[in-house]
């Protein structure tokens, strides 16, 4: 084995914490982040915090915090040494600690998935039976959740009275910075009516739209790496060359020069997310769907098969960018040629089973608002309704062969129940709209709702993902 990555000069103070230190935050963030120091300076030290799971930690703290970005390019790849990192800390073994670095910090940032908000995904409110926020009002010393550190650090603020730091979600979730904003007063109204009042009073929380493609990173890329860069990494990164942060120029503290570095400062990032989401994330699940139970490993392979990129090219023409409005300048026909590209980029090794986990927190997101503006426009949704009708038959548990499927969910095990002794799939999709964190009832109550996703089912279980797809798209 070569030698371990190692530090080649000090890392910077801490200026930022960053909540949910996985792949991507580390391809996307932490890599704007390190160039916006080099370009105009700044204690911009990223501390990282896992709320669950030692194993980033544990991989960075011998390579003194530093890793290898290696850019999947069509003409080969390229490296980059990322030294933006000071510290890792895992909160559960070092709450103090965590309190300790957003003491210091000016800005606040998460990606910590959808589950990681404690919320109800129809309703966007606070979940208050979820065990992490039961434990956050319990146990102030030792919060279990994100918004449980964010907001006991922010009280510490105010009881000091000092000015507050910035929250930036970095989630693709719609309109994140409000979502965050109404989670945290909520949390905070449980701990004390003043604290609410002040953060709503002083703290921003701007949205943003993130977007860069972060495969998972296996054994064979960390070997493959370790030839390349020849020394030892065992946390690298893998992306695409494609990357855009659009965020809403509002915040409450001091923050790196983000716009030298090409991210994108605006009144409103929300046609920017909307389009995002629908176009990209919705399609990206609807083909991970499709595509795993038509047999496909990853996003590349997917594409490859042409139903399935008839079908993916018909749900932007036809289901999706006909109810979006395009951020100034976009064109949206180009936009969605350039995600074609994307997807098909075979170095991206992006697995449909990776994109399909947790599709009970995503698809509110990023499919179900497109259905429902179709449907109010006199359209029917046909593609979105095969889309969601793959979801219901991937998180049964069993492909199309009846072949086992590993579903990761939070909701996994009632996801399956809705197959439990039967086949109709009027009853199964009945099932399904009865999940109201998923499906708003007035939604569900749509007459063409249930009987689009039962046609779709049928015709997805009668003739294959692919045959299905094919249909669609004419």
């Amino acid at each position: 084995m070569s030698a371990r990555l190692a530090r080649s000069r000090p890392a910077p103070e801490t200026g930022i914490v960053h909540f949910g230190l996985g792949a991507f935050a580390r391809a996307f963030a932490a890599i704007f982040v390190e160039q916006a120091i080099e370009t105009h300076g700044g204690d911009w030290g990223i501390v990282g915090v896992s709320l669950r799971s030692p194993d980033t930690r544990d991989a960075l703290k011998p390579q003194d915090w530093t890793y290898t970005a290696v850019e999947l390019g069509p003409d080969g790849e390229t490296p980059r040494h990322v030294q933006v990192l000071s510290d890792v800390l895992v909160a559960p073994e070092a709450p103090g600690a965590v309190f300790d670095a957003l003491d210091k910090a000016n800005l606040v940032t998460l990606t910590v998935t959808e589950k990681g908000y404690c919320h109800v995904p129809a309703t966007g409110k606070l979940n208050r039976d979820n065990p992490d926020i039961v434990q956050d009002l319990s146990d102030p010393a030792c919060p279990a959740s994100a918004l449980g550190y964010i907001a006991r650090a922010l009280d510490a603020r105010r009881k000091a009275g000092r000015a507050p730091f910035t929250v930036m979600s970095c989630d693709n979730i719609p309109s994140n910075g409000n979502l965050l904003r109404g989670l945290v007063l909520d949390l905070a109204a449980e701990m004390d009516a003043g604290l609410r009042d002040w953060i709503a009073e002083h703290v921003a929380f701007p949205s943003t739209m993130v977007d860069r493609i972060v495969p998972a990173t296996t054994e064979d890329d960390i070997r493959h790496i370790e030839g390349l860069i020849g020394a030892h990494d065992a946390a690298p990164v893998r992306h695409e060359p494609f990357r855009q942060w659009v965020m809403e120029d509002r915040f409450c503290a001091p923050r790196p020069d983000f716009g030298s570095v090409g991210a994108e400062l605006v009144e409103d990032v929300a046609p920017y997310e909307h389009m995002k989401l629908r176009c990209l994330n919705g399609t990206h699940s609807s083909l991970a769907y499709l595509g795993y139970l038509a047999g496909a490993e990853t996003m590349s392979d997917t594409v490859a098969r042409p139903p399935l990129a008839a079908y993916v090219r018909h749900l932007w023409d036809n289901e999706i960018t006909p109810v979006l409005t395009a951020p100034p300048g976009v064109d949206l026909s180009d936009y969605t040629a350039s995600l074609f590209d994307r997807f098909a980029n075979p170095a991206i090794h992006h697995r449909t089973w990776q994109i399909a986990m947790d599709g009970s927190l995503k698809l509110p997101q990023r499919i179900l608002d497109s259905v429902r503006e179709n449907l109010d426009a006199g359209r029917t949704p046909e593609g979105l309704f095969l889309a969601i009708a793959a979801w219901m038959q991937f998180s049964s548990g069993k492909g199309l062969d009846g072949a086992p499927i590993e579903v990761k969910d939070p909701m996994a095990g009632r996801l399956a129940a809705c197959w439990d002794g039967t086949t109709d799939p009027d009853e199964i999709v009945g099932r399904y709209l009865a999940l109201d964190e998923i499906f708003d009832p007035a939604f569900a109550a749509r007459t063409e709702v249930p009987e689009g996703l039962a046609r779709a089912l049928r015709n997805l279980r009668a003739d294959g993902a692919e045959g299905a797809a094919g249909a669609v798209a004419g």
